[in-house]
């Protein structure tokens, strides 16, 4: 029984293991999925031709960012990340370097939805880029 129990103890910790990792992997699948989308929004905002455009691809940053759960998600505003995660932030949990990069560029999208010219807008759009493309 003892020797069985030995043979059988590594085949039980790589079955508990398992599931944490496809969910650690799939996390990081999401996370990196809506950072992507958002990033993608930031260059919209940052190649929209009136204001209004440009704060709408912001609002789609800050969603992606924050998920639908999160402080600042618009649900008047589009959420292109749906169904892709809980939203890049609360997804990144775990990783404090990442978590610190997506605070910084959601602060930077915050900003920019309150410009109030179309170029204050674009440069706060171009900060949200370059730091979503950092790592």
């Amino acid at each position: 029984m003892t020797k069985c129990f030995k043979h059988a103890l590594p085949v039980l910790l790589l079955a508990l293991a398992l599931p944490i990792a496809v969910q650690a992997a799939d996390a990081n699948g999401a996370e990196s999925k809506q950072v992507a989308t958002a990033t993608a929004h930031a260059g919209m905002a940052m190649g929209a031709a009136d204001l209004a455009t440009a704060h709408a691809h912001l609002h789609h940053v800050v969603n992606c960012l924050v998920g639908t759960s999160g402080k600042g998600f618009d649900a008047k505003a589009e959420d292109p990340c749906k169904g892709m995660g809980n939203g890049a932030i609360p997804d990144a949990k775990g990783d404090v370097a990442a978590v610190d990069r997506l605070n910084a560029a959601l602060g930077q999208a915050e900003h920019g939805l309150k410009a109030g010219t179309l170029d204050a807008a674009h440069a706060d759009a171009k900060q949200v880029m370059e730091t979503l493309q950092a790592k």
